[in-house]
């Protein structure tokens, strides 16, 4: 078929029992833009702290959504163009939410010669094969064949207020960070310091081979006359000092410039660094999904390849502070523990660990906030897959922070919300006496600047003892 035509079905070509289909998957976006068609704004749709409430627990889709891909199963496939819509009858069978991809079928039930009518059922299933809406539908099919161009669709961007914004405001009070950037040999490494000192996060000092910094700096137009350079013969020395530079308080922030992250932290995790503290050196990622409710945590998808209960303990405990570092000291954030399943299994360790990790939570082990495991994903995050499940915990469906079995899991998750989902993610190092920037060339420049306003909001902390 080609894609850039339409072509039609003919009252003649149609015989009783024909079919065909259409699928589509529900967005964010869809929702938004079907609200500002219709008017349709009910807060079922459109405010997911009211819809958390409802009957529904969660965002869904406008039924007529769903309706209108019946429309344009008929209008554009079978029968297709030259159809007219003359009546149709639904029945809504279950809500369909943000994620589900949706089936409509269009079955050829009877034919009326005199007048070109055809009548159709119609049926609409979700991805785990059920019904979501059904009905029949009645149209005066086309006559004559007819092959047309394809509309060419606007490519529309809705802006979206991100939950993050409030974060950079929130720096505007605080004292910008020196910050060592390692290595900085590469165009993109600078425009983001510069995006950076732009919003008053950073105080930049530069480390690495002068004379590669300076070609990057004329590469993307900016002026380093204003900044602080310390030159090294390579990237492994420019490392190794702005840890001397850190230990020694002379810069309050480690930001990772053009330079592998093992490098970076290789010289940042020795005993011997003067960076260490009692927990575990791990990574989090801070996630605004457009398809979930409120922020996450994700952690660790960048350094701890393998962690044992011991570790994950730390790495628990670190996001826990991050979290009450953002959100407030008096907020008890809730970690799912993830795994492939929800009960406890002896070959399956991270369920074990998972079981561990609660039980020293109940001891005083890990403190500040609420630990459920193990939580497949989907009970983590979804109150529709815990009822399904009988899932009863204060954790699942509700989720503040995501702590995966180990770096595979945590690294994939991440950057699928990210490159399929349309979420920001912000990286930050956590662990160690002074924040830890890890941004990637991949990383849009708010992004960016929410890790730096990241590292400016923990430093705040540990100078107010709220960190140890």
């Amino acid at each position: 078929m080609d894609e850039q035509f339409l072509e039609n079905i003919t009252f003649d070509e149609l015989a009783v029992g024909r079919q065909d289909v259409l699928t589509r998957t529900l967005t964010q976006d869809d929702i938004t833009l079907f609200a500002v068609m219709s008017g349709d704004v009910n807060p079922a749709h459109m405010d997911a702290e009211y819809a958390k409430s409802d009957v529904f627990h969660g965002i869904v889709g406008q039924g007529i959504w769903t309706a209108s891909l019946i429309s344009a199963l008929l209008g554009t496939v079978m029968p297709g163009v030259g159809t007219i819509y003359l009546e149709q009858d639904i029945k809504f069978k279950k809500p369909v939410r943000i994620g589900d991809t949706i089936t409509v079928t269009a079955i050829v039930r009877d034919k009326r010669a005199d007048k070109l009518i055809v009548t159709l059922d119609c049926k609409a299933v979700n991805q785990r094969g059920e019904i979501v809406a059904e009905g029949l539908a009645t149209v005066l099919a086309p006559k004559d064949k007819l092959r047309v161009a394809r509309a060419t669709l606007p490519n529309i961007i809705i802006p979206r207020d991100s939950r993050f914004h409030t974060i950079i405001q929130s720096c505007e009070e605080l004292e910008a960070l020196r910050t060592a950037i390692v290595h900085p040999v590469q165009a993109d490494t600078l425009q983001a310091t510069a995006d950076a000192v732009k919003a008053g996060l950073i105080v930049p000092v530069l480390i690495g081979p002068i004379d590669k910094i300076k070609v990057a700096a004329k590469e993307a137009k900016i002026d380093l006359s204003g900044w602080e350079i310390i030159d090294t013969e390579h990237s492994h020395a420019a490392a190794i000092k702005a840890v001397e530079l850190a230990a020694a308080g002379k810069v309050a922030a480690i930001m990772k410039g053009s330079l592998h992250t093992e490098e970076l932290l290789a010289a940042i995790v020795p005993q011997s660094s003067g960076l260490r503290t009692e927990y575990r050196i791990s990574h989090a990622y801070l996630i605004d999904s457009p398809s979930y409710h409120k922020p996450l945590i994700i952690t660790d998808a960048a350094i701890n390849i393998a962690p044992d209960a011991a570790t994950k303990a730390d790495i628990c405990q670190n996001s826990i502070t991050l979290w009450r570092t953002l959100y407030g000291e008096e907020t008890m954030p809730k970690v799912a523990i993830l795994a492939a399943v929800e009960t406890v299994n002896p070959k399956m360790q991270a369920t074990v660990d998972a079981a561990i990790l609660c039980k020293m939570a109940d001891r005083g082990q890990i403190t500040g906030g609420i630990l459920d495991g193990p939580l497949a994903f989907d009970n983590a995050i979804s109150k529709h897959a815990t009822e399904e499940k009988g899932i009863h915990s204060l954790v699942a469906g509700d989720a503040d922070i995501l702590l995966v079995p180990e770096i595979e899991t945590g690294n994939v998750l991440a950057k699928q919300l990210t490159f399929l989902g349309g979420a920001d993610a912000a990286g930050i190092v956590l662990g160690a006496r002074v924040p830890i920037i890890l941004t990637s060339r991949a990383d849009s420049v708010y992004t960016k600047l929410l890790s730096c306003a990241l590292a400016v909001k923990i430093a705040a902390a540990r100078r107010a003892g709220e960190i140890k």
